[in-house]
């Protein structure tokens, strides 16, 4: 199954963002857009109040730091992150999940712009580079044991937390069109693929990457 994207993307986004608003009838107002995060895993950090919850709940550590050995290709989850195909500009598993490439010093388009786009909407609390920081889980760490279908899911419909809450982007398309750019990026960054900072080498910007972008945010 290739990732969601353009109409179908945004239906499923407005869809979860709204069955998660219609739960919310006595929860904290969650935080404006863009200040909480396409985040994903629980960690144990104590959450600020009002601030982004660290989303997936209370599975103890899993936004501990992940050993992965040279040449290792397949993360804690069990996903094989081995890039086979290309599709709108973006590269798949096998499995038809969401993953990264790097030629030599260059990553992918996708993926330095998922770098791009986690610093315009989701450091501010889980940190730079998805390290983490005092309420907000290492999201470097814990994208590499969550299911990507519950990492789109938590990013979808937020997460409620006991003191903090995690806001709903489904409907946000600044993080909903590139949410496939987030989870690549945070998987290289995860892997120590890549280091800290922008990535210097990029790929281009393909023709089908434009086409679906345009179409995700026009709708």
């Amino acid at each position: 199954m290739k990732a969601i994207t353009s109409l179908t993307a945004l239906v499923l986004g407005a869809s979860l963002a709204a069955t998660a608003l219609a739960q919310e009838t006595t929860t904290p107002a969650p935080a404006a857009a863009g200040a909480g995060a396409a985040a994903a895993a629980s960690g144990n950090a104590p959450a600020a109040e009002g601030a982004a919850a660290a989303p997936g709940g209370a599975t103890g550590g899993s936004d501990a730091p992940v050993e992965m050995a040279e040449g290792q290709t397949t993360l804690p989850n069990g996903m094989d992150i081995t890039p086979a195909t290309q599709e709108n500009g973006r590269w798949y598993n096998a499995e038809g999940i969401p993953t990264f490439k790097i030629d030599g010093k260059a990553v992918d388009f996708a993926t330095f712009n998922g770098f791009r786009r986690y610093h315009a909407e989701c450091h501010v609390c889980h940190g730079p580079d998805g390290e983490g920081s005092t309420y907000a889980p290492a999201l470097k760490n814990s994208v590499l044991r969550m299911d990507y279908y519950e990492f789109q899911e938590v990013v979808a419909s937020g997460r409620q937390g006991t003191n903090s809450v995690m806001p709903a982007f489904g409907t946000n398309k600044n993080v909903w069109c590139y949410i496939d750019d987030i989870y690549v990026y945070l998987l290289a960054h995860g892997t120590g693929e890549i280091g800290r900072g922008r990535p210097a080498e990029r790929g281009e910007k393909t023709d089908e990457y434009k086409a679906q972008e345009e179409s995700c945010m026009s709708m």
